[in-house]
């Protein structure tokens, strides 16, 4: 007789999460309703997961092993019955009960409960210019989605008024169904959605959301951009989405779109410009404005600089983490004359002549 852990694909001793989690993923590939079923392997998991499955008998299996089904561990489990099994799904006197999510959501028979445990995700686009998106901004913006209800705080009652007792479910939160398939009668539970679960409902509802706990309305959402964003990043807002009712607000997601900048390049944490100057203060040297991201700075050109040359100003690039700052290069462009004048010329081959 095969080990039932071995059955499962498990190391003895396995937790009872993990003997269900194994059970529903070998089932939904064995079930003879499956291109892929195979009803002699399904009886055998199934048979496993009968006594795993139970916290008792899993007890005793874990004690004395098969020897169990023969008495030797104190009653035992008394061995599997085919028939026995089905009856036990139904409520007729089995061991245990199946949660329609352990089964039936794998097979495509439908129930279970609702897939959605949270609210769905907004996703946005805005658009910044080169400087908000290296020195960061705050942006506002408008979203049309659900909410929720501020009046009720998402409970879904009048304020002041008393929960009672869900009368779809009784005050259990579940609902209990009889399902048929080829294994024979199933018990199925999903979550009441009339309660949502809290086997409570208000015996007086909002009358703004009508006892929903959300609403549909105009939300401005103010969005904190941080310094040195790039280009088709996304900034994530936990909790900002759609919200759901007694559940998770989904999150909100923005992708940045950054213009360019006409004199302005730029390469992680520094910024590129370029600097056309004369060649006689390429020659002997000078000054020159150059304009940043914080205004104009006067920049030295050192005598005899070369064309193509980067010239560093510290400082003046991207925020770095949001403390320090990157750096602000400016490419030299030496400006060559396409006409000279006679006299310059001159000058020129004065130049020449002592080697220059």
């Amino acid at each position: 007789m095969k080990d039932y852990y071995e059955v499962l694909g498990l190391q003895k001793g396995a937790s009872r999460d993990e003997v269900k989690k194994a059970f529903r993923k070998l089932a939904a590939e064995y079930h003879p309703d499956k291109k892929t079923g195979d009803e002699a392997k399904y009886k055998e998991i199934t048979e496993a997961y009968a006594v795993l499955g139970d916290e008792k008998k899993k007890a005793e299996y874990d004690t004395y092993g098969h020897a169990a089904a023969q008495g030797g561990g104190g009653g035992g489990f008394g061995g599997f019955n085919w028939g026995d099994f089905q009856q036990g799904f139904g409520g007729q006197g089995g061991s245990f009960e199946f949660d329609l999510n352990d089964i039936f959501e794998n097979f495509g028979f439908g129930g279970g409960r609702p897939q959605q445990s949270r609210g769905r995700d907004v996703s946005i686009d805005i658009n910044l210019n080169f400087s908000e998106a290296v020195f960061g901004t705050t942006r506002n913006v408008l979203l049309n989605k659900n909410n929720t209800c501020t009046h009720c705080e998402g409970t879904g009652a009048k304020k002041g008024t008393a929960m009672s007792t869900c009368e779809t479910c009784n005050g259990n939160g579940k609902i209990r169904e009889t399902r048929q398939s080829i294994m024979g009668t199933f018990q199925t539970v999903r979550e009441c959605e009339t309660c949502h679960g809290t086997g409570k409902v208000p015996k007086e509802r909002c009358g703004y959301c009508a006892g929903a706990g959300i609403l549909r309305a105009e939300e401005e959402v103010s969005i904190k951009v941080p310094a040195g964003i790039e280009n088709g990043e996304v900034i994530r807002m936990t909790g900002r989405g759609e919200a759901m009712p007694r559940a998770t607000s989904g999150d909100l997601y923005i992708k940045v779109h950054v213009e360019g900048h006409p004199t302005i390049k730029r390469d992680g944490s520094t910024l590129y410009t370029r600097l056309g100057i004369k060649l006689t203060d390429a020659l002997l040297g000078g000054e020159y404005k150059v304009e940043t991201l914080d205004g104009p700075v006067t920049l030295t050109i050192p005598a005899g600089i070369t064309h193509g040359e980067l010239l560093r100003i510290k400082g003046k690039g991207v925020p770095v983490d949001g403390r320090a700052r990157g750096d602000f290069m400016v490419k030299v462009e030496i400006g060559f004359p396409k006409t000279v004048s006679k006299s310059a010329r001159k000058l020129i081959e004065e130049l020449r002549k002592e080697g220059l």
